[in-house]
């Protein structure tokens, strides 16, 4: 059985619970859960984009726990946070960890997420599962050209670059990289090594995008170094600041629901009940 608190979020493919939310006055979250008969296993699935959801979160694990229910999974495809996982300056918080460590504590059986930002998610996490963006990509190859080039943005995505152009069997890659200011987190330049790209297509692979800052400042660079058609695919798409130029560099650009549900020819969203398998195996 499934407890989607995302209403317009549906990854896992099973017997809904209907439930009820809602915020008391005080800016309290509360849940109101129809009583169920089958309380073996429960899946609970949530988008978190604030500490209001991850509140959801915690009352309805209490919920069921209170009913008795006996095994309780959780589906966090995008794990807040994650992106803070070390401390740059003084004064700085370990943000992932503070959401480790609060839903740690409500001792579910398991926590699938979806292509963490770096190994410190999985780490901090109990009896996590992590999924990769292997069938993600694996979806995206057939909308590209075969010739097709895969950049890593920057030496924190080579890793997954690489171990992905070994599984897909994918041999041309270029590792970019870029600079950025610790403190303002301003991006200063852009890095790409090598003389003449010579048209061929490329496909940027990263695991977040925000505001899209780095992928047009590395289009930019890509063109300049004579690149052919531009592709991005992003795991996980925020989109701060909309997709307008983005839209206008790449000729398509790919990304997941784990954050958003995006309804724009400009995207083309993969759902990820297509891409996750059992998240409790």
């Amino acid at each position: 059985m499934t407890l989607n608190l995302d209403p317009q979020f549906k990854p896992i493919i099973g017997q809904e619970i209907p439930f009820e939310s809602f915020i008391f006055n005080g800016g309290e979250p509360h849940i109101r859960i129809e009583p169920i008969k089958d309380k073996d296993v429960v899946h609970v699935t949530h988008r978190i984009k604030s500490f209001g959801d991850l509140g959801l979160l915690c009352v309805a694990v209490d919920a069921l726990q209170r009913m008795g229910v006996k095994e309780i999974h959780l589906v966090i495809p995008y794990f807040p946070g994650a992106r803070q996982d070390r401390v740059m300056v003084d004064g700085e918080s370990l943000t992932v960890k503070i959401y480790a460590s609060i839903i740690n504590n409500l001792k579910v059986d398991s926590i699938t997420i979806f292509d963490p930002h770096s190994d410190v998610t999985p780490a901090l996490l109990n009896n996590c599962v992590t999924v990769s963006n292997y069938r993600f990509i694996q979806k995206v190859i057939p909308n590209i050209p075969d010739d097709t080039i895969l950049i890593s943005p920057d030496a924190g995505a080579s890793k997954k670059i690489f171990k992905l152009a070994k599984e897909l069997g994918l041999k041309h890659i270029i590792e970019c990289g870029k600079q950025r200011n610790v403190v303002t987190g301003e991006l200063s330049g852009f890095i790409v090594p090598v003389q003449n790209i010579e048209e061929k297509p490329c496909l940027i692979v990263d695991d977040i995008c925000d505001g899209g800052g780095t992928f047009l400042g590395l289009a930019d660079e890509l063109k300049r170094k004579n690149s052919g058609k531009l592709f991005l695919a992003v795991s996980h798409g925020i989109f701060s600041q909309g997709y307008d130029q983005l839209s206008k560099i790449f000729d398509t650009v790919f990304t997941t629901d784990s954050f958003r549900t995006i309804e724009s020819n400009s995207i083309q969203q993969i759902q990820l009940r297509e891409i996750l398998k059992n998240p409790t195996k």
